[in-house]
């Protein structure tokens, strides 16, 4: 396999289910939409896909392979998958609160 597939084939497996998620997180709430909310939204999705490539490479170096050569595979998708949701979770909760405040006003 290509060392460079090999090493970012969980990015290239999540990458649909990321444009899923993503776009579901950009269209929900649909109001407000100011620039604010949209530079937002860019940011947060910006960041968690930096978060997942670089937890995936993180444990890619870390994995022990002594287990085979799918392991550090199995242990990047795992930690990368969860550090996308966390991040995107993170995100979702933090704009919630955000326009919450910024419509009380």
């Amino acid at each position: 396999m290509n060392a460079f597939a090999e090493l970012n084939l969980a990015l290239i497996l999540f990458l649909p289910w990321f444009l899923i998620l993503g776009v579901l997180y950009w269209v929900y709430p649909r109001q407000p939409r100011h620039v604010a909310r949209v530079l937002f939204d860019l940011a947060a999705l910006v960041l968690s896909t930096a978060a997942f490539l670089w937890s995936i490479h993180w444990s890619q170096d870390i994995a022990d392979r002594s287990y085979g050569r799918m392991w550090p595979q199995v242990l990047a998708t795992s930690l990368g998958y969860g550090v996308f949701l966390a991040a995107m979770t993170t995100a979702f909760f933090v704009r919630r609160a955000w326009l919450r405040r910024r419509t009380d006003r």
